[in-house]
């Protein structure tokens, strides 16, 4: 696996990977243009993919229908650098019915303990907790 970042103007880069593109930048207050995600905020993007990921192929081995998954991470850092994250805590939110929220609870454990490598690496770090809201 490889990525490449190509320098754009101020803090701005242009990230590639398997011929994917994003842009990546900083807010205005930071010194950027805020044209696009911050590295940071790239992760959380990483963490909920991966676990997301994760999470529909289980549901749909178990045969658990859903129509909307949305996952949500929010984190706080620390105030000074370097600026790292205290926690992150993941919201799921998802139509699953209520009498396959089990089913759901266990997707999620596996994604976090056993299947989502990006969860796992940053739990080296600090704490991920997650919530289940049923929409």
């Amino acid at each position: 696996m490889t990525a490449t970042v190509i320098w754009k103007e101020g803090l701005a880069f242009k990230g590639e990977s398997n011929n994917h593109w994003v842009n990546v930048d900083t807010p205005v207050d930071g010194g950027g243009s805020n044209t696009g995600m911050n590295p940071k905020q790239l992760l959380l993007v990483s963490i909920c993919g991966c676990t997301g990921m994760d999470v529909v192929g289980i549901l749909k081995k178990m045969k658990v229908p859903y129509t909307q998954l949305t996952i949500i991470a929010e984190a706080e850092q620390t105030h000074d650098d370097p600026k790292v994250f205290k926690y992150v805590n993941l919201i799921y939110k998802t139509d699953v019915k209520e009498n396959d929220l089990d089913k759901l609870k266990k997707a999620i454990e596996l994604s976090q303990t056993k299947y989502c490598g990006v969860s796992i690496m940053i739990k080296k770090h600090c704490p991920i907790n997650y919530t289940i809201e049923l929409i």
